[in-house]
C-alpha cells in the first residue's frame, strides 16, 4: 500500500482523484515514520510547519480542563489528515495523539501552499475534508446535549463503521478497534462507568459486541435507528466539486 492510498480513496469516494492529482500528493510527502500509542503527535501549543497525514492506526484530537479531565473531540481513522486546518491556524490550541500504534506520514505546509495555487479540484477536495471534521464534531455537540448515552455509543459506532469501510478497513460490519473504554468514554464525555453501562445495554439488545479489540455490529438497522444516525453530514456522495 502507498502512504497516499488511504487518503485517495477517501476522497475518490466523494469526486474522482485523477492521477496527476494522486501523484501530487504523494510527492507532497516527505517523511513517513511510526509512532507508538499514547505519543501526542501534534502538541498543543505547538506552531506546525507540516501537516500529518494518517495512513494507518487510530488518532485523537483531545483537549483538557484545568483539573486534568481529557476531553476529546475527535477519532481520527487511516486516510485523515489530522492538522490540515494548521496550514493556516499555524498555533495548536489542542493536542493530537496516537490512540494505537500509527504510520504517519509529514507533508510541509508549502507543499500545500503549492496545491492550493496550482490544483484547484484537489484544494476543494482537501477544503471539503476539513468541513467534515467540522461537521462531525457538531454531530457530537448534539449527541452529548439531547441523545441518551446507549444512543451516543450507538452513534459513534455507525459513524466509524462507515467512515472505516470508506477506506476499506471494514468487513461485514466488523472492524478493528485497538482503543481502551476510557479513551471510548472521554469521545462521549460521560465517565467510564456510564459508558460500561450503555455498552451493556447495546450488548443485551443484541446491537453489536466488542471483543479484543474489535467491534462487531449484530444488528446494523437497529443500531442506526437507536442513534438516529444519518451519514449524510459525511458527505458520501460521488459528485463533481
Amino acid at each position: 500500500m502507498e502512504t497516499v492510498d488511504p487518503l485517495v480513496r477517501k476522497l475518490s469516494h466523494r469526486s474522482p482523484i485523477s492521477d496527476v492529482e494522486r501523484e501530487v500528493l504523494r510527492n507532497s510527502v516527505a517523511r513517513t515514520k511510526v509512532v507508538d500509542a499514547d505519543v501526542d503527535l501534534v502538541a498543543e501549543g505547538s506552531k506546525p510547519t507540516e501537516s500529518t497525514l494518517l495512513v494507518s492506526g487510530f488518532a485523537a484530537r483531545y483537549s483538557h480542563v484545568a483539573d486534568g479531565r481529557r476531553q476529546i473531540l475527535a477519532i481520527h481513522v487511516a486516510g485523515d489528515f489530522i492538522d490540515l486546518h494548521s496550514f493556516l491556524l499555524k498555533r495548536m490550541d489542542h493536542g493530537i495523539y496516537a490512540m494505537s500504534t500509527c504510520t504517519v506520514a509529514a507533508v510541509p505546509h508549502e507543499r500545500l501552499a503549492e496545491i492550493t495555487e496550482g490544483f484547484p479540484h484537489l484544494t476543494r477536495q482537501l477544503w471539503l475534508s476539513t468541513l467534515i471534521d467540522a461537521a462531525i464534531l457538531r454531530q457530537w455537540l448534539v449527541g452529548m446535549g439531547r441523545k441518551s448515552a446507549a444512543a451516543r455509543a450507538a452513534h459513534l459506532i455507525c459513524e466509524l463503521n462507515v467512515r472505516l469501510s470508506v477506506v476499506g478497513l471494514t468487513r461485514e460490519n466488523a472492524f478493528d478497534f485497538p482503543v481502551t473504554q476510557e479513551e471510548f468514554a472521554d469521545s462521549l464525555g460521560m465517565s467510564l462507568v456510564h459508558l460500561s453501562r450503555s455498552i451493556q445495554d447495546l450488548r443485551s439488545m443484541g446491537l453489536f459486541d466488542w471483543q479484543r479489540n474489535r467491534i462487531e455490529i449484530m444488528d446494523w438497522s437497529r443500531l442506526q435507528q437507536l442513534a438516529e444516525f444519518d451519514p449524510t453530514y459525511l458527505n458520501l456522495a460521488d459528485g463533481e466539486r
